[in-house]
């Protein structure tokens, strides 16, 4: 027996914003946690000419899209981390199937 939602793909995920230091990569992901968000971290695919080795994306769901940028711009204030929003449907998702 299946049910009417077996065959639904779901892709609420959004970009949050790029990270270009692992080190503030780290930091970020910790204060996500202590604020309960769930996310995840996208990598690009790397290629010979890839020149944004280290960049990372951070990804959220979208209900949580509004609390998220506001606890990392609060975080990169007070430490002088450097990331930078992009806010756009994820495509994550998509080369999973």
């Amino acid at each position: 027996m299946q049910t009417l939602y077996t065959h639904l793909k779901v892709n609420n995920e959004y970009e949050l914003c790029e990270i270009p230091d692992m080190d503030c990569k780290t930091a970020i992901e910790k204060e996500l946690l202590k604020h309960r968000i769930s996310f995840f971290i996208k990598w690009p695919k790397t290629t010979i000419f890839s020149r944004n080795k280290g960049i990372c994306t951070v990804c959220v769901n979208e209900s949580a899209i509004d609390e998220a940028e506001e606890i990392i711009t609060q975080f990169c204030e007070e430490t002088g981390y450097q990331v930078r929003f992009l806010i756009k449907h994820s495509t994550a998702g998509d080369d999973l199937f």
